[in-house]
């Protein structure tokens, strides 16, 4: 039998359209089941406390939950190639933050590469890490800190949720620009190594500000300051690390992306729904408390502002000579 040639042609042509009305009725019904978010640090600390606060906006814009899977380990290298690695169709996302940046320097034989295999979906927040001392520390401000610290060399620890995590460099900066020697020890994540020094067993740490406020605030831990250029608007009063040590800055930033070949409609649907969270005065009070403030983008602005992270962490950690455990 021989098909008349425009009746084949159209034939072919429905055909071909086939995936993209496909592709396009899946982006429509996203999410039909709940979405699994990797955030690849132990529950508690300020990854996993700003992760529940987007994700439960997220859960009531879709009518879909967004489950919170805390997969710790390396850094958070062992959670992030769980997720690269999961089915690119929207149902698995990832946490990022500046350990994706600086663990490309860092780690030589990662089994990913978090920029060739990630979608950008969207940025989240943008905060301060802040330095902290047990209150037995006889310091009383960073300069105080540094003048003990050379009298001391290589008798103080500082705490950090592991090696190549944004808390940890901001501590290696530190030394690197003012000559001290203070020993990283380093945890399965911030809110056990926050134990530890709340307790008085390491008198130091770097953490992301979210995890920390409320002990500062409680009295338990002495600031002696924020890793920001400037001070942040939740701790006033707290001087920013620059303001002892000119030209010292590391901001701390968070975001989502998916497997790279997520669909560009799901990306954007996920993108729109970040963005309408930080618009919310509720989140955006939220965050404030935290000591951060939103930090909206599309996925092209979160994807470069990764890359530029990079190419800075890179240039820090060479400058350190820090190697990976």
């Amino acid at each position: 039998m021989k098909f008349p040639r425009r009746k084949f042609l159209t034939l072919a042509t429905s055909i071909a359209v086939l995936p993209a009305v496909k592709s396009a009725a899946r982006a429509e019904t996203y999410p039909s089941r709940p979405v699994h978010w990797i955030v690849s640090f132990l529950a508690g600390g300020a990854n996993d406390i700003v992760a529940r606060i987007i994700g439960q906006y997220l859960s009531d814009y879709f009518g879909q939950q967004f489950i919170i899977e805390n997969r710790s380990g390396a850094a958070g290298n062992i959670g992030m190639e769980s997720a690269l690695k999961s089915a690119p169709d929207g149902y698995t996302i990832a946490f990022v933050g500046p350990n994706n940046a600086i663990s490309a320097t860092l780690y030589q034989n990662l089994p990913f590469d978090f920029i060739r295999d990630s979608a950008p979906i969207a940025g989240m927040m943008r905060l301060t890490n802040v330095m902290e001392v047990h209150p037995s520390v006889p310091a009383k401000t960073l300069a105080e800190f540094i003048a003990y610290a050379k009298a001391n060399p290589g008798k103080i620890n500082f705490a950090s949720p592991g090696v190549g995590t944004s808390p940890h460099l901001s501590g290696e900066l530190l030394k690197v620009m003012t000559g001290i020697n203070i020993i990283n020890v380093t945890y399965r994540g911030a809110a056990a190594a926050l134990t530890d020094v709340i307790a008085g067993r390491v008198p130091v740490m770097f953490d992301n500000l979210p995890g920390s406020i409320g002990h500062i605030r409680s009295g338990e831990l002495r600031p002696l300051g924020v890793t920001a250029a400037k001070r942040v608007p939740a701790l006033p009063e707290i001087p920013a690390i620059a303001e002892t040590v000119p030209g010292y800055e590391a901001s701390v930033w968070y975001g989502i992306a998916a497997p790279k070949g997520t669909s560009p409609e799901i990306v954007e649907k996920l993108n729109q729904a970040v963005n309408s969270a930080l618009a919310e005065q509720k989140v955006q009070a939220r965050l404030a408390e935290l000591g951060g403030e939103p930090m909206p983008m599309t996925p092209a602005g979160f994807g470069k502002l990764v890359i530029d992270e990079t190419d800075k962490w890179a240039k820090v950690i060479r400058a350190a000579d820090i190697k990976a455990e």
